[in-house]
């Protein structure tokens, strides 16, 4: 709770409400505001102008954590036996905060959809809000795709959940904010980036990803765990090509 910003609410007179609207925000982010939540710097700037009050006063600077033993890093804060335990509304909640960036580094991520059969409103949503919507899923006609379908002992089943997977994207392609890519490199790890959060999802040789550990992060600072993920996604994106559905269609049925 953020005794200090429900103070201040009461002493100026301020609802949530018309607060929400002098940021620009859903009243929801205010509600997560006074329940303890630390808003992105440019909405902390413009709460601290509108209250008439210092920043540092409704969001004193946390004292820095020390570096944890044994060489685990300060960006995990959590840690799931693996990605099939994470809750539902874990995903939901982080995709409904984000506020500048969303990054998905997958094979197919079917689970990422049928989880949330809205999902490609939601991030449509997100980036209207001004979010980067960044997915990128494996090239269902890559050598990677087929390497890790015969591990996985599934041979073409993963290609095929792939092309299944990208169905529910091609909404977002118009969208200016929105982008969709095929890799075609060794996946090491699935990412799910939420702004300064982090799932990763470790692959084990044979397993399929939900089987396998998963890792929270949340940014701590430069060269952390977190920075060294969030290069990877950048590398593999810049190696990636954009999804044209129509065209791949077109060459995979051939000319009429």
């Amino acid at each position: 709770m953020n005794e200090r910003l429900h103070s201040v609410l009461a002493q100026r007179g301020v609802s949530p409400e018309s607060l929400a609207e002098a940021c620009e925000v859903d009243p929801k982010t205010v509600g997560r505001w006074l329940g303890g939540r630390v808003p992105h710097a440019r909405h902390r700037f413009n709460v601290a102008q509108h209250l008439r009050v210092e920043e540092n006063f409704l969001w004193p600077a946390p004292q820095r954590r020390p570096q944890r033993p044994g060489g685990v890093g300060s960006d995990l804060v959590g840690t799931y036996q693996n990605r099939a335990s994470v809750p539902r509304e874990t995903w939901l909640s982080l995709l409904h905060e984000a506020e500048t960036a969303i990054d998905v580094l997958v094979f197919s991520g079917t689970f990422f959809a049928q989880s949330n059969p809205h999902v490609a409103k939601m991030l449509s949503a997100r980036a209207d809000d001004g979010v980067r919507v960044r997915l990128c899923f494996g090239d269902p006609t890559g050598q990677a795709v087929a390497v890790r379908g015969r591990e996985e002992g599934i041979g073409d089943t993963l290609a095929a959940k792939i092309r299944a997977s990208l169905t529910y994207y091609r909404p977002l392609l118009p969208h200016p904010s929105c982008e969709v890519r095929l890799h075609d490199t060794t996946l090491y790890t699935s990412l799910f980036r939420y702004d300064d959060t982090l799932l990763v999802n470790p692959h084990v040789y044979g397993q399929p990803a939900s089987a396998n550990p998963l890792l929270h992060l949340k940014r701590a600072g430069s060269e952390g765990w977190f920075d060294t993920y969030a290069d990877s996604f950048d590398t593999v994106w810049a190696s990636s090509r954009p999804w044209t559905p129509d065209q791949e269609e077109r060459a995979a049925h051939g000319q009429d």
